[in-house]
């Protein structure tokens, strides 16, 4: 799976972006997107920021789960308490695909960040194992994957909070800090 994990502030800017791929099962931590996906993310997470405002008023949770989906792409969100969203977009691996490395033209409407496999490919490779099909990297909507991104968020936020703590530091300013971009890589590593 494929992950691009957003920080978005209060006024809809991105204060922190990073992609990244999924390390458990032989994973390489390699984000698999195609050029033209790697231009979209940033608006399909930034579409979604009205569901989250919606959401928020709603619910009384800070990890929201899985709110929208475009395409193949679904979109996780966690709200903290000052209102700074945590945006991770998380797009699955189809099973025996490579990425496309040239970008599509005239894709736009049905998006297809990967090359398509023959459905009996498909298909065959989903019901040999059933463990496959509920694993993080194969399925975004299991519960496993549901609890790996609620941990994942709250390690990040951890982290978060001990970089917003510095005197120096706004919540509302660019995170650029190398150990903070390392840590929320292990968090990922870890989780995801």
């Amino acid at each position: 799976m494929s992950y691009y994990f957003c920080i978005v502030g209060t006024r809809d800017q991105p204060l922190f972006e990073l992609e990244f791929g999924t390390s458990k099962q032989g994973g390489d931590g390699v984000a698999r997107f195609s050029q033209e996906a790697r231009h979209m993310n940033p608006f399909i997470v930034h579409s979604s920021l009205d569901f989250v405002d919606e959401l928020q008023w709603t619910n009384n949770q800070m990890y929201l789960k899985r709110i929208d989906q475009f395409a193949s792409s679904h979109i996780s969100t966690f709200l903290t308490p000052t209102s700074t969203r945590f945006m991770l977009l998380h797009l699955p691996h189809p099973p025996n695909t490579a990425p496309t490395s040239q970008p599509m033209p005239n894709s736009f409407p049905p998006f297809t960040p990967y090359t398509s496999v023959p459905p009996s490919t498909s298909t065959a490779s989903r019901g040999t194992s059933s463990s496959s099909s509920t694993s993080i990297p194969n399925n975004p909507t299991s519960p496993q994957t549901e609890e790996a991104i609620r941990q994942f968020f709250g390690e990040v936020f951890e982290v978060w909070l001990k970089a917003i703590m510095n005197p120096f530091a706004s919540t509302e300013s660019k995170i650029g800090s190398p150990v903070f971009k390392q840590r929320v890589v292990a968090a990922g590593r870890k989780y995801l």
